[in-house]
């Protein structure tokens, strides 16, 4: 009996290694793979992608032209979507890929490419090895992810500490109803109402917003780190905040969703009570190079040196609709180039991934070079009232770009000015130029 015990543990021992071996992928370095033409494939958290390390002293970036899938995404991506996913990178049932992160990342990414018909599938052997080849967004930090915000607020070390003090704050039009039910803890409230106003909704006057500053308790020099149930009511606060001179301003990449699907604490009730700050510290507006008004928009299109840029939805650019029930005209400004959106005036999927967080840059930058939006140029968003295209103005951002603005009035103050120049039905990146 002893004898046979033995053998029965041995042969399930070698059955399991068996398995083991049936499951684990070859192996090639970045140098072999790219002999092959193959691609790299990143199945860890955009945030570590995107250039957050994943310890203190850990490397940061991704692998030279690596694709981001995390793993985290699979269970919400249909099998439609990741067909779509794997068109726009040119990869093929033949193409040789290699995979990086966590063992059990990888082999989940690998079972559900497997699924859709892609066999050549290795493990990338030296990712993550030579720190000096990976790349990263070049301001990763003004998106942070929500572990990384608990740990700070446990008092923790994190990487791209603030430098002083911070405030966390939730911003949504209206009243904090969803804000009052639960909220990241110690989170203060702005209603965009504060920050924008009738009839365009275009920012409030210089002297409104420093009064708002104070109130908040915020500083020129206080790290500001902001999120939403939508991402772009938050970002619509942290470009005003960037353009009255707040100097660290950072949003919550994917906004509230990413906090409550990751199960990190809430609370509920009101904000509590904020000692104002006595003054900001610096002249109000301190970049006001980041709004451009209806003239100097005017005066952006048709040029190779600068893009006046539509974050709008396919129909609406083209002028099938206006987006907005109080927006009556339809039609685009004549000369703006499309840097995408999303399904409707209220969606921006064309800039998230799976989960809502910030498409990768090199995605992005491909989008838009297509449509001859450069990094080089003066670029100024815009949308109906300034919400998407503030969200791309964060993320554009966080890419680099230098010279980065938003057209504050948008299509809704355009359109409302008959002399501007408007156009209508099929367009192209060349009837723009």
């Amino acid at each position: 009996m002893k004898r046979v015990s033995q053998l029965t543990v041995l042969a399930l021992c070698l059955a399991s290694v068996s398995t083991f071996a049936a499951n684990m992928a070859p192996s090639l370095t970045l140098a072999q793979l790219q002999q092959q033409h193959g691609a790299v494939i990143d199945t860890r958290a955009s945030a570590f992608f995107n250039g957050w390390p994943q310890t203190l002293s850990g490397t940061s970036g991704h692998e030279p032209a690596a694709l981001n899938l995390s793993a985290s995404w699979l269970k919400v991506m249909s099998d439609e979507q990741l067909s779509d996913w794997a068109k726009q990178h040119n990869l093929t049932p033949t193409s040789a890929i290699a995979l990086y992160g966590s063992d059990n990342d990888n082999q989940a990414v690998k079972a559900r490419l497997a699924k859709a018909g892609y066999q050549h599938i290795s493990v990338l052997g030296d990712a993550l090895q030579s720190a000096e080849r990976l790349q990263r967004l070049p301001h990763f930090e003004q998106l942070v992810y929500p572990e990384w915000l608990h740990q700070m607020m446990q008092g923790k070390k994190v990487a791209a500490a603030p430098a002083g003090d911070y405030k966390i704050i939730e911003a949504a039009w209206g009243a904090p109803k969803f804000y009052l039910l639960n909220h990241i803890p110690g989170a203060g409230y702005i209603d965009t109402n504060d920050v924008e106003s009738e009839p365009l909704w275009n920012k409030v006057s210089d002297d409104k917003l420093k009064a708002l500053l104070a109130k908040q308790g915020i500083r020129h020099d206080t790290t500001v780190i902001l999120y939403g149930r939508d991402v772009y009511a938050a970002a619509r606060v942290a470009q005003i905040m960037l353009y009255a001179g707040v100097k660290a301003v950072r949003l919550l990449n994917g906004g509230w969703k990413t906090w409550s699907d990751a199960g990190l604490p809430v609370e509920r009730g009101l904000p509590a009570k904020v000692t104002p700050a006595d003054d900001f510290g610096a002249p109000i507006p301190g970049q006001p190079q980041l709004m451009v008004d209806m003239e100097q928009a005017r005066g952006m299109v048709h040029r190779q040196d600068a893009s006046l840029v539509s974050i709008r939805s396919w129909p609406e650019f083209t002028g099938e609709t206006s987006g907005y029930s109080y927006i009556k005209p339809k039609g685009e400004i004549a000369g703006a180039r499309w840097g995408h959106a999303g399904s409707d005036a209220t969606h921006m999927e064309d800039f998230h991934n799976p989960d809502g967080t910030m498409r990768s840059a090199e995605d992005i930058a491909a989008m838009w070079k297509a449509w001859n939006i450069l990094p080089d140029q003066h670029v100024a968003f815009y949308c109906g009232t300034g919400w998407r295209a503030s969200e791309t103005f964060m993320y554009a951002r966080a890419m680099g770009w230098k010279n980065v603005s938003v057209y504050d009035g948008g299509w809704y103050e355009w359109s409302s000015h008959p002399q501007n120049p408007i156009t209508t039905g099929p367009l192209t990146p060349e009837s723009t130029l």
